[in-house]
């Protein structure tokens, strides 16, 4: 599975590391990213998503039928 929130749709960022001589290579910049499962009240189920923290922060906020629906508009998830 690729490095990428199912919720709010993060993914990695390009950039570079540049050394005290000023000589740049190139780097990632990888996302705050976990697998958490959570219980779906209204479907009655376990699922599994890959959240960043601040998906995470979302999902706490509106709530996880919400966050889930507004994804779904947005193209994040897989379904």
């Amino acid at each position: 599975m690729s490095k990428v929130c199912q919720i709010t749709g993060k993914r990695a960022l390009a950039g570079n590391n540049v050394s005290h001589s000023n000589v740049k290579t190139k780097r990632k910049f990888n996302i705050n990213l976990f697998t958490r499962k959570f219980y779906w009240v209204e479907q009655d189920a376990w699922i599994s998503l890959n959240v960043s923290a601040a998906g995470l922060r979302n999902i706490n906020k509106l709530g996880l039928n919400a966050a889930l629906k507004s994804a779904a508009e947005k193209g994040y998830l897989n379904a």
